[in-house]
This record gives structure tokens, C-alpha cells and sequence, in this order.
């Protein structure tokens, strides 16, 4: 019965959505990170989806938050109680105890964060917990050998952050961490409808444009025009305050993120930098791997490899990829303890 109750778990706790992996039966749970709360009781109403549904249209009674912002949590008890949810969801068992947990947090995590993301998991009923940097568990969930001499780079573009490391032997070598990814593509879209097609847009039809049609770069056909894709979008037209729906194409997707796709090739170059001769020799022949959702911007593999030089491939998991190699690891408690122990090396 204990044993039944015992569920190892990996979490990816991201700024737009939390991912649960469980051990031998991988992925059961891929929510929004976002919570509903009534103002006045402080009731939770919804959490995930169903919460994210609700922003931008909830009455003055329901506050709706993601509790996460740039990576870190900026508002413990609402994470706390959007967890308890998750967690709640991804088990059969309502009462689970003494099970192990990885979470994965941003590589630039300093140590007041990460003791306010371990204790929200120990509120769980979690009997161990470990930290792990989130381009270390992307690197295993997109199945890099870690371990190895010859090392390895990885680009994890998540909501809040984009994480740049060169791994070898079990440990991050040099990284990079910005708080400049899938949200701060998400502004750039809003400023630019409001300024190029004077359309006030919201945060959902902002990332909905940028699933459906955003780009690093235009794709070409066999004659080298540039294909042009539409998408539409709706709002409040600024100058008349009234509502208006227009056509978007690509290139103004490419337009809008052109800033945020200069300063993500920028921390890649930066890591680079960093990194000793002989770890930057063995990153010239492996190239580097992009996961996390925002690395699912069409060609920005293409972008980065025309500006660095190097090979670059994008994880087949690329969403899935940090949540995946929290759970992977912990098939492995003693190489867990090392790649977790590297954070405190640095």
C-alpha cells in the first residue's frame, strides 16, 4: 500500500506552464500556470486551463495570476495552491506521501529562490527534493550525454527565461540565463500590432499569433520568394476604441521579434565566450540543441546557426524536453545528487 501511494515525480515549474512527469508512466500532466482565486474567501476557483481561459474576461470578485514571473515565483501561497491542484490531478492517490521529487528552476536561480521552490514541494508531502537546473534537465529529457568529456550545448527557451549551458561530465561548464523568452516575445507582438496597425491585442491573442504564424526568419519557396502565411487578429482599434479584426502576415511576426531573437543569439554568443578552449572546440563539432516552447519559433534554429557558425538542431520533445529529464533522472539517485550538487558549485 505504501509502495502504491510512493510516486516519484519530476516537475518542470515553469512561468506559462507546469509539466508533471511520474515515474514509469512519464508525462501525465501539462497545465498553464495559472490560478483563479476569489478575492474575498481567497477560494481557489480554477486552476490551468481553465483558469487561463479566464484572463483579460474575469469580474472584479475573481482574481486570476500566474504565480510565476521570469522564472521565479512572486507569489508563494498561490503557487503553493496551484501545485497542490496539479499534484492532486497527476495522482490517482488524493493522499500521496514520502515520494522523491526533481524540480527543474532557472540556471540563474539564486539561493533564497530555490528554498522557496523546495519548500513549496516539501508542503506537498514530498520526503526528498532536488533541485536541478533547467538546461541540465533539458539536456537529458532531449537525450544529450551529459556524463561525457566531450561536451554538449543546449538553448532551453522556456515562458520566463532562456537558459544557454555547455555541459560536460555531469556539470554545467559555463551558462547564460536571460529573463527574456516566450513572454517577452508575447510584449513585443502586443507593442508592434499597437504601433504598426494601431489594434490593441491582449496576452492570449498575442501567443496565439505567435504559435500560429511567428518566425525567426521567412521561409522561401524554390524560386527564393519569400512564402507569406495570414493569420488574423482581434482587438480594440486605438483610434476608435471599438472593435476590429484584421489580417496579419509572418513577416510582421519576424518584424515584431526581431529584437528578442537579437538578444537570445546574443546569450548563446555570450556562453560561448565563457566557455574554455577545449569545451568551445568540442561545441564547434557537436553544435548545440534548442528546446522549451520558445525554441518552437519557426526557423529560429536557422537564425542562430547562420549567426554562430555552428550546427544547430531543435529537440523532438523540444516542449516536453525539461519535464522529461526531471523524471529521467531520478532513475539514477546517485548521478541526480551530482548534477543537482553542480548548482552549489557555481
Amino acid at each position: 500500500m505504501f509502495k502504491m501511494l510512493s510516486k516519484d515525480m519530476g516537475i518542470d515549474l515553469g512561468t506559462a506552464n507546469t509539466l508533471i512527469y511520474i515515474k514509469d508512466s512519464g508525462i501525465v500532466l501539462n497545465e498553464p500556470s495559472v490560478i483563479a482565486v476569489e478575492r474575498r474567501r481567497h477560494k481557489t476557483l480554477a486552476v490551468g486551463l481553465e483558469a487561463k481561459n479566464m484572463i483579460g474576461k474575469a469580474p472584479a470578485n475573481i482574481s486570476v495570476v500566474r504565480p510565476l514571473r521570469d522564472g521565479v515565483i512572486s507569489d508563494f501561497d498561490r503557487t503553493a495552491d496551484m501545485l497542490r491542484a496539479f499534484i492532486k490531478k497527476a495522482v490517482s492517490a488524493n493522499k500521496v506521501r514520502n515520494f522523491r521529487v526533481v524540480v527543474g528552476v532557472p540556471s540563474g536561480v539564486t539561493e533564497v529562490e530555490k528554498r522557496a521552490v523546495e519548500e513549496v514541494v516539501r508542503q506537498m508531502g514530498a520526503s526528498e527534493v532536488y533541485i536541478l537546473e533547467e538546461p541540465m534537465a533539458a539536456a537529458i529529457g532531449a537525450g544529450l550525454d551529459v556524463d561525457s568529456s566531450n561536451a554538449c550545448m543546449i538553448a532551453d527557451i522556456g515562458g520566463g527565461t532562456s537558459d544557454v549551458a555547455i555541459i560536460a561530465l555531469g556539470g554545467i561548464v559555463a551558462s547564460t540565463s536571460i529573463r527574456y523568452a516566450g513572454d517577452k516575445f508575447n510584449d513585443e507582438i502586443i507593442q508592434y500590432m499597437r504601433k504598426r496597425h494601431a489594434l490593441m491585442i491582449g496576452e492570449r491573442t498575442a501567443e496565439q499569433l505567435k504559435i500560429a504564424i511567428g518566425c525567426a526568419a521567412m521561409d522561401l519557396d524554390e524560386n527564393g520568394e519569400e512564402i507569406i502565411r495570414t493569420a488574423k487578429a482581434s482587438g480594440r482599434d486605438i483610434i476608435t476604441g471599438l472593435p476590429k479584426t484584421i489580417e496579419v502576415t509572418n513577416r510582421d511576426m519576424m518584424l515584431a521579434l526581431q529584437e528578442s531573437v537579437d538578444i537570445v543569439v546574443d546569450a548563446v554568443r555570450s556562453t560561448i565566450e565563457k566557455a574554455p578552449p577545449e569545451v568551445a572546440a568540442d561545441i564547434a563539432n557537436t553544435g548545440m540543441m534548442i528546446s522549451g516552447g520558445g525554441g518552437l519559433i519557426r526557423n529560429l534554429d536557422q537564425i542562430i546557426e547562420k549567426r554562430t557558425g555552428m550546427n544547430v538542431t531543435t529537440a523532438e520533445n523540444a516542449f516536453e524536453a525539461v519535464a522529461a529529464g526531471t523524471g529521467m533522472s531520478l532513475n539514477d539517485i546517485e548521478k541526480l545528487k551530482v548534477y543537482a550538487s553542480s548548482i552549489h558549485r557555481r
